[in-house]
């Protein structure tokens, strides 16, 4: 015993009053990573945080939550983001329209369709294809109906596809349109040790894994060398020595005496 107290466990991440508050944008799900957070993290509550797109980054700026889940791109001069993942590109159409003949499709092949373009729609268009509406409509959501109303057609992430399904509609992959990416951020200046848990979580890093921080966080320890590797170098160079003295002075000489070397003849006498 040597009298010293054992070293204290890991902390709990710090979170506030609500625990862990989360912002995710339509279409994104945070789902798996929640499971993991609340397996990994019983004592910290998550809470999840509905937001539009285009709310997403002010409720960060404001503290209404600690990170989120948007899409890029982001205002990188006061967030922080880490990129998850891509999505595809997909046109909403009526079940029975033309489109629907074929797997994919191209931009030049809705050309001549009306395209409805959103107020909060998430592609990074240089110029909406098609021929637009009379109106944009206000969310991606209105315009879903408007397509199902024969009104025209819907370029969109995969997932907004997925979220507004309806059983009159169907989808196609547009190969060359623009794409979304999904992605974590948080204020620049809270990059608190609950982010800092979550970043790892996303990342997909073990619970032992410096607590779910970034690694250069932990002083880097040295590479152990592999059992019997040193035993063999020392046991290669003793046999190596051993060998060389018995071949010299450990062999004894050929013919004469004294010391001196025989030369295989007999001495004079």
């Amino acid at each position: 015993m040597t009298g010293q107290e054992p070293p204290p466990p890991p902390p709990t991440p710090a979170a506030s009053p609500q625990g862990f508050r989360l912002a995710y944008v339509p279409g994104v799900t945070p789902g798996k990573w929640v499971r993991t957070w609340e397996e990994r993290y019983p004592g910290v509550p998550l809470r999840l945080v509905d937001v539009s797109p285009a709310d997403a980054s002010e409720v960060l700026l404001r503290g209404a939550a600690d990170a989120a889940l948007l899409r890029l791109p982001v205002d990188r001069t006061a967030l922080h983001a880490i990129p998850l993942y891509t999505e595809t590109t997909v046109v909403v159409v009526p079940k029975d329209h033309l489109v629907t003949a074929a797997d994919e499709v191209v931009l030049a092949e809705l050309a001549d369709e009306i395209l409805l373009h959103p107020l909060d729609d998430t592609l990074d268009w240089e110029g909406p294809p098609g021929r637009p509406a009379l109106d944009r409509p206000a969310t991606t959501g209105d315009a879903v109906e408007l397509v199902a109303a024969g009104v025209g057609l819907l370029v969109v992430p995969q997932s907004l596809a997925r979220l507004h399904h309806r059983r009159d509609l169907t989808y196609r992959t547009v190969a060359d349109a623009p794409q979304s990416g999904v992605a974590l951020a948080w204020p620049e200046e809270r990059t608190t040790d609950a982010v800092e848990d979550f970043i790892g979580v996303v990342r997909g890093r073990t619970v032992n894994s410096t607590r779910g921080r970034r690694r250069s966080d932990a002083p880097e320890q040295p590479r152990p060398e592999r059992p019997g590797k040193q035993g063999k170098r020392s046991g290669a160079a003793g046999t190596h020595r051993a060998s060389s003295g018995t071949g010299s002075a450990g062999r004894k000489p050929r013919g004469g005496t004294g010391g001196r070397r025989g030369t295989g003849r007999p001495r004079r006498r």
